[in-house]
């Protein structure tokens, strides 16, 4: 399955990568798997690492990942979201999940580098409390 996750229980932290060419399905079985999770904890801040991902999702697509993201808030609700893309084509596409996914995150930026992805995350984190 190209979509890998760990967590940090202690953090609160997922650390989700897509690698390759990913499917629909595979996105959504990683929210089912989420969800089965023993060790996953009711809340979770999240970064996610779209830089391996070689397939660009449609609008259609992404409305229905964040349908499933909706589905599971009963089992874990989703706070900070960075994401960091690899192209220009997925970090539009990540724009668009940005928009549609708002009401499932607490705040969610699309950043094209990884370093800065981290630092964001890391700095709203601090201000979170």
């Amino acid at each position: 399955m190209p979509v890998f996750y760990e967590i940090d229980k202690a953090e609160h932290l997922i650390r989700t990568r897509c690698v390759g060419q990913v499917t629909l399905h595979e996105v959504l079985e990683h929210f089912r798997d989420l969800e089965q999770d023993a060790d996953c904890p009711s809340y979770l801040d999240v970064m996610l690492d779209l830089t391996g991902q070689q397939t660009v999702p449609t609008s259609a697509q992404l409305q229905s990942v964040t349908d499933q993201i909706r589905r599971v808030r009963g089992t874990v609700q989703f706070g900070i979201c960075a994401i960091v893309t690899g192209s220009d084509a997925m970090y539009g596409s990540a724009m668009v999940f940005e928009v549609l996914a708002a009401r499932n995150f607490k705040v969610t930026k699309v950043f094209p580098q990884r370093a800065d992805a981290e630092n964001w995350l890391a700095w709203q984190r601090s201000i979170a409390g």
